[in-house]
């Protein structure tokens, strides 16, 4: 039996997401031309952005969380508090209910067999600040885990100013941190960042970065990306390569995190960690029992076989899946594999949680032989 895991506090981005389902259809998937109509059935309702995707995710595991967000005093505020509750009557404690401010909310555009499309409000995101996460709220906790700055006004703001102070105070009690990101809208404010600046003096405070590849390469590696969307979009084999995934992975450790996890959507995981054995021992808690073993470090896994139904919310649980494992005392091959068996349980449901089982009901059905799919990229040694 392996050790339960010890307290994860997750904050960040919180949002009610509203997913309209697609009935089944003959011919070809939904038409979505401008002055078309497109039959769906009944939306599903649920929480939405890291707070909820990661945070929910790791309860379902059975991982204590403690969950820190921003909302409105309105109706979707309610309903926010309203689901967090029907999980567990505690979950819905650590969120910070602002009278007048309107409660973030995204409109999932899901069908099976396509990735997702959002139309998104931060509302109250906006004005999330390092105050938001009282030094209280850290006691006791082994782990800090933040989700989306780009989605955050405040947070995205001064090269980051105020999540390097959260990080700051997080370290300071010995707690390891972790970042995840989400996609930009290059039209928006948050595409006028220099978010490679931003990278510089957020990273050294950062010891898991958990981006995706699109997210990175358009934050980074903007050549890479444009090239990649004139040639009609993110092809594995053609634009996703080793080469690009050590050049992505270098920069981040370079600007230094201590293990960058890049996810690959259906492609799966692939994870670099620090040569330097001083920052790894600069990890916190969750690595206080690391060995040489997470030193330099270079891994792989394809995604299990799976009946993907909604992929709302899939990185976010392969990220929970990854701190689970590591709070756990995972060996990293182990790690890599508890994260994409979490994210596949996910996209088995139409909602980003639900169908993510407990941990010892996940490790079962790897152990009873879940397949693996045949990986397109081609990634030797």
């Amino acid at each position: 039996m392996s050790p339960r895991p010890e307290l994860i506090v997750v904050a960040g981005h919180v949002c009610l997401d509203v997913i309209p389902t697609f009935p089944n259809r003959t011919g070809d998937g939904p038409d979505f031309r401008p002055g078309h109509l497109v039959h769906v059935g009944p939306a599903v309702r649920s929480t939405g952005g890291a707070v909820s995707n990661t945070g929910l995710a790791l309860h379902r595991l059975g991982a204590p969380v403690r969950l820190i967000g921003k909302i409105g005093d309105d109706l979707f505020g309610e309903e926010i508090l309203r689901l967090f509750q029907s999980h567990s009557p505690t979950l819905a404690e650590g969120m910070i209910r602002i009278p007048g401010e309107i409660t973030s909310y995204s409109i999932v555009i899901n069908p099976p067999g396509v990735d997702r499309t959002f139309l998104h409000c931060p509302g109250a995101n906006d004005t999330f600040s390092a105050d938001d996460v009282p030094t209280a709220s850290l006691e006791g906790a082994t782990l800090f885990h933040f989700g989306y700055p780009p989605l955050m006004r405040a947070i995205r703001e001064d090269s980051g100013r105020e999540l390097v102070n959260l990080f700051r105070r997080a370290r300071s009690q010995q707690l390891t941190t972790s970042l995840d990101l989400c996609m930009v809208d290059p039209g928006s404010e948050s595409g006028q960042v220099d978010w490679d600046a931003y990278f510089q003096q957020v990273l050294p405070l950062v010891d898991l970065f958990c981006p995706s590849v699109d997210e990175l390469m358009w934050m980074i590696d903007r050549s890479s990306y444009a090239a990649a969307e004139a040639d009609g979009g993110f092809q594995p084999g053609k634009h996703i390569t080793l080469p690009l995934l050590r050049s992505l992975a270098e920069k981040c450790l370079s600007r230094g995190t201590g293990i960058v996890a890049i996810k690959l959507g259906d492609q799966g995981l692939y994870l670099r960690s620090t040569s330097h054995e001083q920052r790894l021992k600069a990890m916190g808690r969750a690595f206080a029992h690391a060995d040489r073993t997470w030193l330099d470090l270079e891994l792989y896994s394809p995604c299990y076989q799976v009946d993907v139904v909604g992929t709302t919310g899939s990185g976010d649980c392969t990220i929970a899946g990854l701190l689970a494992a590591i709070l756990r005392h995972e060996s990293p091959e182990d790690v890599i594999r508890s994260a994409v068996a979490t994210g596949g349980a996910s996209v088995e449901a139409t909602d980003a949680v639900s169908g993510v089982p407990h941990w010892e009901i996940l490790k079962e059905r790897i152990a009873n032989g879940w397949a693996m799919q045949c990986p397109v990229l081609m990634l030797p040694n």
